[in-house]
């Protein structure tokens, strides 16, 4: 099992999904990977929920009827608010001051200039997910851009330690020029409609198996399974309220 200790500036450290219901969200997750919620009380409103797969926590949940359904990523930085200020600086919409999560951490979400969501994570108590890069973990997140050019100078912008690998038809993003923790791609004229934004993927051990339940559970499956050449199957799902997200078997 991948088990982080700590997280350097520009990798990925958390995920975590606004749903319109929580237990429903919580039932569907659960029964596809085999996810348990540790429900944390916040006072009136509904809890947040910590994710874990064999009791390690992944990743959380909350309930938001206002937002559209949908993971953001969390990207570990140095200092909250500096990273927030040169988001902006960039063409970023920061959603809020930078704010402190009791003593796990300091962040702030913000919008990056094509509107996707992310969200920069100083960490105190709380380094971010336990475990990643294992089946039913996060493994990779991916951003879907109206204008990729644009994407790329704003990101390697705000995070020094990027360092993007571009071919024509997608970029891989890697830190310190090593380790490779997701990517972008242009949202092409067949993908028309979709939205920007940071899609997650999750480890699997049978993307075919996962796809199957995901329809069983009343999931969608916007794109069937199928191989990318010496990477790993894949497919792209969404949840019952409409929040998508990517599964892949990796070839490795």
């Amino acid at each position: 099992m991948t088990e982080k200790k700590s997280y350097a500036p520009g990798e990925f450290c958390w995920t975590e999904l606004a749903t319109g219901d929580y237990k429903a969200a919580k039932q569907f997750y659960g029964s596809l990977f085999g996810w348990t919620g540790n429900e944390m009380p916040m006072g009136d409103q509904p809890p947040y929920v910590m994710l874990q797969a064999n009791g390690k926590t992944i990743g959380a949940l909350y309930e938001n009827k206002q937002a559209k359904p949908g993971w953001v990523p969390y990207v570990a930085v140095a200092k909250a608010d500096d990273a927030a200020k040169k988001a902006k600086s960039l063409g970023g919409k920061p959603a809020e001051d930078p704010f402190d999560v009791m003593d796990a951490g300091r962040m702030a979400n913000i919008q990056d200039p094509q509107g996707a969501k992310f969200a920069i994570w100083e960490a105190k108590n709380n380094k971010g997910a336990d475990v990643i890069n294992e089946p039913n973990t996060m493994c990779w997140y991916e951003l879907y851009s109206p204008d990729i050019k644009r994407s790329r100078k704003f990101y390697s912008g705000l995070f020094n330690s990027w360092k993007l690998k571009e071919s024509p038809e997608y970029t891989e993003i890697h830190v310190a020029d090593e380790m490779g923790i997701g990517g972008m791609m242009q949202i092409s004229k067949e993908m028309q409609g979709m939205p920007p934004q940071w899609m997650p993927y999750f480890g699997v051990t049978d993307a075919d198996a996962v796809a199957k339940k995901a329809k069983s559970l009343k999931g969608q499956v916007f794109v069937e399974p199928r191989d990318i050449p010496n990477v790993g199957r894949f497919a792209i799902l969404a949840d019952p309220q409409g929040a998508s997200f990517a599964i892949i078997k990796l070839a490795r």
